[in-house]
């Protein structure tokens, strides 16, 4: 997709004025944390949080204090399989799914000030806390975060001894009830301050700080920090049972490689003790979905130091779900009218200037290659290459609409500090697609898009979404005419979809509007996946013409979207989705045969082939008691296990153990293949 425009950020007056300087943001979800619903086995199912409904400021802030740049809202599947609706209370409920869980809605940091006034000053209070323990180390930011706090400290590298020492000094100086004073002095006045105590990132901060006067809050009258609030009133107002120091972190200060390694030590702060437990049962659970580790347990994916980090390597079961999810996505594409596309993965640089990367996006681009003296570039978008494809010769109004979509790898650099398992990476397919259409065509074509979207996203097992249309930002390409054509038409869609959703006022590209769908997973998760966005600024930088009926040459709309966003991303959801445990549909192996003893393995190769013949995915594992073969089949999470002892060879049978539904007994081959090809079909488990 192309998405070229820099986020201007500044500080809000909620913010620490030190937290201009960090990173930019990860790309993984919010953690969201609701307590549990004790749902029927394999996947626990949550009920998520009543969540905050944020506009861009808000997520710009989360943008400057590093943390998830996602936005989220409740979502109710209702009258369709999938529509987003607004509510501050309600829990997600499946309207499928008649059951009653019991549910304690957790507050964020949107819909509790008090909440987020008692992490703020959390941070502060274990920046005091390790000055006293540690006096030679330095304070550089302290944020609060969506989930808790965090401060960035120069100092000798911390263990976990060390954080149990700080959390006990926390809770003195917590138990101390001291209160929180705000200050405004002048600049000199911060400047020499600064100065007495030696902080040189401090005065860094203060460099950067435009407004006056400056603010600072004491705690008591031991310890002081730049910072703009809020926090509460005094310290007695936290509760110390409900605070968590739970790691600290390597960060480099401004998120600079070449600058200082710093100490992060991240904290969690919640009102009361029971919202603390629940979100650290919620983390357990996020922790043992961890895609990296199921991964790796699953053997699904590496990434190899020797080759590089953030490049996928895709094992021969992780490949064969990237297969099935290429053919789906594939098949229900030109059922939708498109035409599928293959292009090149490296271009003439002169191409990435025409297209305004160089400009505006070269620190995401690798170094260029010099090829028979000319300069060729990895392409980090397939934008400009879609384009050329339309250019090959001349359209008339009577071609429109034009759709064309690839299954495009694309390559951007990213430090290897913010590098995350599939979630952020280097090199990684996009399921991209680009429509050219006139301008009365707009929304039956995005239309056409959500309902595309919806049918992929189900197919996968997501029927809850949250749906954002951004709307026009200060700083933009085209004519206010356009601008509103498009969002009408955007909007219009999304009505005649039957879909609620949240405007976001001046979020949207500099290049046109653009509507985005985040997906929730089983813990409540929201992630940035499909996103469908009109341009303006493409199609006239590579003067992308067609003929209208008075033969004349005019410019057509230009539409973007990916509906999985990324292979390898959509992938790392769906480990953690389904914890491991894949549908039977989906799984890499669907059957494994498990012989009593080496005596029945001729018959369990004949079974294989029968199953394999039939498109089931199969194997045969041997060479162990049958206790720990079923258990190694457990672990692996295969969906089906088939027993074979002697009754069974003799009466050319099996015994079937579901993963899914425990002991389904013994029947024939031919019954157990139609069993399994219509549980295939229907998507369900046997």
């Amino acid at each position: 997709m192309f998405v070229l425009h820099k986020m201007a950020t500044s500080p809000s007056s909620s913010l620490c004025s030190f937290s201009l300087f960090l990173s930019k943001p990860s790309s993984l979800p919010l953690l969201k944390p609701p307590l549990l619903s004790l749902h029927s086995p394999p996947l626990k199912r949550f009920i998520s949080t009543a969540s905050e409904l944020q506009h861009d400021t808000q997520a710009r802030r989360r943008t400057l204090l590093g943390s998830s740049y996602t936005k989220t809202s409740p979502l109710l599947s209702l009258s369709t399989a999938a529509i987003a609706t607004e509510s501050a209370t309600v829990s997600h409920i499946d309207a499928a799914e008649n059951e009653e869980t019991e549910k304690l809605v957790l507050p964020t940091n949107d819909s509790s000030e008090k909440l987020l006034r008692i992490r703020h000053t959390c941070a502060h209070v274990m920046a005091m806390a390790v000055q006293k323990l540690y006096p030679e180390a330095k304070v550089t930011i302290g944020p609060w975060i969506e989930n808790g706090f965090y401060y960035d400290f120069d100092m000798d590298p911390l263990t976990d001894k060390d954080l149990k020492r700080i959390k006990k000094e926390m809770d003195r100086i917590i138990g101390r009830n001291l209160p929180l004073a705000r200050e405004d002095v002048s600049r000199d006045e911060a400047q020499r301050r600064i100065m007495a105590v030696n902080e040189p990132y401090k005065m860094e901060i203060l460099e950067s700080i435009k407004e006056d006067p400056i603010t600072i809050y004491h705690i008591g009258d031991e310890w002081w920090d730049l910072c703009a609030g809020p926090h509460v009133e005094s310290t007695g107002n936290i509760n110390r049972k409900a605070v968590e120091l739970e790691s600290v972190a390597g960060a480099y200060w401004r998120g600079d490689e070449k600058k200082p390694m710093l100490q992060r030590i991240y904290g969690t702060a919640w009102e009361n003790e029971d919202q603390l437990k629940a979100y650290l049962h919620f983390k357990e659970e996020a922790k043992r979905r961890d895609h990296r580790r199921l991964g790796q347990d699953l053997d699904l994916f590496s990434i190899q130091d020797e080759a590089g980090g953030g490049l996928v390597f895709w094992h021969p079961k992780g490949a064969v779900i990237r297969h099935i999810i290429e053919d789906s996505w594939k098949k229900t594409h030109i059922e939708h009218g498109y035409d599928l596309l293959y292009t090149p993965h490296v271009a003439k640089a002169d191409l990435w200037k025409i297209s305004g990367h160089l400009d505006f996006y070269r620190e995401n681009m690798f170094d260029q290659m010099k090829i028979e003296d000319e300069q060729y570039q990895l392409r980090p978008m397939n934008c400009p290459y879609h384009i050329l494809v339309y250019k090959r010769k001349l359209n008339s109004y009577r071609d429109f609409p034009i759709r064309v979509a690839e299954l495009g790898t694309v390559y951007r650099y990213e430090l290897s500090g913010s590098l995350h398992g599939l979630f952020r990476v280097r090199g990684f397919t996009q399921d991209d697609a680009h429509i050219f259409c006139l301008e009365d065509q707009i929304k039956d074509e995005i239309r056409g898009v959500l309902d595309l979207t919806e049918e992929i996203l189900l197919q996968f097992g997501f029927r809850r979404y949250e749906v954002n249309l951004s709307t026009r930002p200060e700083k933009s390409v085209g004519d206010d005419d356009i601008w509103e054509k498009a969002t009408s038409a955007l909007r219009d869609a999304l009505d005649d979809k039957g879909w609620s959703f949240q405007i976001d006022e001046g979020g949207g590209a500099f290049y046109g509007p653009k509507i985005d769908l985040k997906i929730e997973d089983a813990l409540g998760r929201k992630w940035q996946c499909s996103t469908i966005q009109v341009d303006f600024n493409l199609p006239q930088r590579f003067d992308v013409t067609y003929v209208d009926s008075n033969t004349e040459k005019k410019r057509p709309i230009m539409i973007h979207r990916a509906v999985l966003g990324s292979l390898e991303r959509f992938f790392g959801v769906l480990i953690e989705h389904y914890a491991g445990d894949f549908p039977l549909w989906l799984s890499p192996v669907q059957v494994r045969i498990l012989p009593v003893t080496d005596t029945q393995l001729e018959y369990c190769k004949e079974v294989i082939s029968k199953l394999k013949g039939n498109g089931i995915r199969a194997e045969v594992c041997q060479g162990e008691r049958l206790p720990k073969l079923i258990r190694n089949a457990e672990k692996q999470k295969i969906p089906l296990m088939a027993v074979v002892g002697p009754k069974e060879a003799e009466t050319e049978t099996v015994t079937i153990r579901s993963r899914f539904s425990g002991e389904v007994g013994t029947i024939e081959i031919d019954d157990f293949i139609s069993r399994i090809k219509s549980a295939i079909e229907r998507r369900t488990s046997l």
